[in-house]
C-alpha cells in the first residue's frame, strides 16, 4: 500500500469526479500514471457504483476532451468491484478545456505564466535560452563581450583556434547559438550590451543589509552576461565584503571572509540556472557574517538539493548558456561547481553552505564562524569560543580550551565532550595531551 504511494504517479478516489479529468491530463504531460476509482485514501477498496457506465463512457469523454486514449479496467476485491484508469505519457502537451495540467510528486497544479512557458519548450524538445530572437544580428552584439569570450576562450583550450579567427557570426554558429539565420536568446543574453531589451532582469541586483529590512546601500550590474560576472566578483570583493589582516613574519595578508573561486562559482551557478522567463534578477544579498545568491525559478528534473551534495552532475537549466561559459573556461563541467564550492570553504574553515528553495527561487548562502552562527544553533554562550578558536585554526586541543577559558583540565575535557557529543566537534589524531578536535563537516 505504502509502495504504490511512494511512487508518486497513483491516485485513489472513491468515486469519480468530473474534475478528475484534471488530473488525467496532469498524467499525460508528466510520466504517466493510473487512477483508481472505488478506493479510499488508504488505498482500500469500497466499491464503484455506476461501473458499467463509467467502464464504457469515460475513454470516449476523454478521447473527446483530450484527444488521447486511456486505457479503462474494471478489477473485483473481496467481491467489490473498481476501476483502473491508465494515463500514458504523451510527447506533446496535453490541454483540458484551455488548461494545462502537471502532476508533479503526489499533487497536480494548472500551469500558468512563466511555467506554462517553459513547458510547451520542453514539450517541444527546446529550453528558454534555445529560442530564437528576431530583429537581432551578430553586428548589434558588444564586441567587448566577444573579444573576452575569445581572449577566455584561447586560454581554456575547449574552442578551435582557427574558430576563434572566424567572424562573429560563424563563431556563433559553432557555439549553437544560432537557429538558422536567428541568433538565440542565449546569444543576446551572453553578448548583447542591453540585454534587458529582450530579458527582463537579465542584470545582477547586489545589496548590504544591516538587518533583513535594513538595506544600507546596493549596486545594479547590466551589461552581457559575460561581462555581468568580472563586474559583480569585483564588487562583492572591493565594496561588499571587509577582508580580514593577519601577519605571517614581516607579510602582511588580507584574506577576504569568503574564497573568492566559492562566490565565483556561486555566481556562474545563478546565472546559468536562473529561469529568466520570470523577469527577477538574480540577486545577491550581504551582511555582516554571511551573504547569500537568489536565482528566480527551481533546478531542472534532474537535480534536487540532495544530489547537489551527493557529487551528482546534471544538465543546466540554460543549456546553451552553460556551454558558452564552459568553453570560454567559467566553469569546469556541468554540476562541478558546487563541488567546489563545497571544497572552497572547507579548506577556509568556513560551514558548507547551505542550498534551499525559497520565494520561487533557489539561494546558496554562506556564513562564517561567528558567534551568532554558533547561538543559532543553540550552543552555550560560554562554549562558542572554543568552536570560534577551532573554526580560524581548523583544530582545537584540551590544553589551548583551559588557557582560553581559564579552566581546569577535567573542566575543559567536560566541555569538548559536550560539543562532541552536541556533534560540533569529532576527535582526531592520538589519545592524551595529543588529541585534537576538529569541527565536523570542515
Amino acid at each position: 500500500m505504502s509502495t504504490a504511494r511512494e511512487q508518486q504517479n497513483i491516485e485513489w478516489k472513491e468515486s469519480w469526479r468530473e474534475e478528475y479529468f484534471k488530473w488525467i491530463c496532469g498524467f499525460a504531460n508528466a510520466q504517466g500514471g493510473r487512477i483508481y476509482l472505488g478506493k479510499n485514501d488508504d488505498g482500500r477498496v469500497v466499491g464503484l457504483p455506476n461501473i458499467r457506465k463509467l467502464l464504457e463512457d469515460l475513454p470516449n469523454q476523454v478521447r473527446d476532451l483530450m484527444g488521447i486514449l486511456v486505457e479503462v479496467n474494471r478489477h473485483e476485491e473481496d467481491g467489490l468491484e473498481y476501476l483502473e484508469i491508465v494515463v500514458e505519457p504523451y510527447p506533446y502537451p496535453i490541454s483540458y478545456r484551455g488548461q494545462y495540467h502537471y502532476r508533479s510528486g503526489s499533487t497536480k497544479q494548472e500551469l500558468k505564466g512563466p511555467a506554462l512557458s517553459t513547458f510547451l519548450l520542453q514539450k517541444q524538445g527546446k529550453r528558454w535560452d534555445g529560442v530564437p530572437v528576431p530583429g537581432v544580428t551578430a553586428a548589434d552584439l558588444s564586441a567587448e563581450a566577444l573579444d573576452l569570450f575569445r581572449q577566455r576562450a584561447a586560454k581554456s583550450g575547449r574552442v578551435d583556434e582557427q574558430v576563434l579567427h572566424d567572424r562573429n557570426q560563424a563563431l556563433l554558429d559553432n557555439l549553437n547559438l544560432m537557429d538558422g539565420d536567428y541568433l538565440k536568446r542565449a546569444a543576446v543574453l551572453l553578448f548583447h550590451p542591453t540585454p534587458e531589451k529582450f530579458i527582463t532582469g537579465a542584470y545582477v541586483k547586489i545589496g548590504f543589509f544591516a538587518t533583513d529590512d535594513d538595506l544600507r546601500y546596493q549596486d545594479e550590474v547590466h551589461g552581457p552576461l559575460l561581462l555581468q560576472v568580472a563586474r559583480t566578483l569585483d564588487l562583492l570583493q572591493t565594496k561588499y565584503t571587509k577582508a580580514q589582516v593577519r601577519y605571517q613574519g614581516a607579510s602582511r595578508l588580507e584574506e577576504p571572509p569568503f574564497p573568492a573561486p566559492a562566490l565565483r562559482e556561486a555566481l556562474l551557478n545563478a546565472l546559468a540556472h536562473k529561469d529568466y522567463s520570470g523577469g527577477a534578477p538574480v540577486q545577491i544579498s550581504v551582511y555582516e557574517n554571511h551573504l547569500q545568491f537568489w536565482n528566480e525559478g527551481h533546478l531542472p528534473d534532474t537535480w534536487t538539493v540532495e544530489n547537489l551534495l551527493r557529487k551528482h552532475p546534471s544538465k543546466p537549466f540554460n543549456p546553451d548558456v552553460a556551454n558558452t561559459l564552459f568553453r570560454a573556461g567559467y566553469i569546469e563541467s556541468w554540476g562541478r561547481g558546487t563541488l567546489k564550492i563545497l571544497h572552497e570553504c572547507r579548506a577556509a574553515h568556513l560551514p558548507v553552505p547551505r542550498f534551499y528553495f525559497e520565494a520561487s527561487g533557489f539561494v546558496v548562502a554562506f556564513s562564517e564562524y561567528s558567534p551568532a552562527y554558533w547561538q543559532q544553533l543553540g550552543v552555550r554562550a560560554d562554549l562558542v569560543p572554543v568552536l570560534l578558536y577551532a573554526g580560524q585554526h581548523g583544530s582545537i586541543t584540551n590544553s589551548v580550551v583551559q588557557q582560553q577559558l581559564g579552566v581546569s583540565k577535567p573542566t575543559a575535557t567536560r566541555y569538548l565532550g559536550e560539543l562532541e557529543k552536541g556533534g560540533y566537534l569529532q576527535k582526531t589524531g592520538t589519545r592524551g595531551a595529543g588529541t585534537e578536535y576538529r569541527l565536523i563537516g570542515s
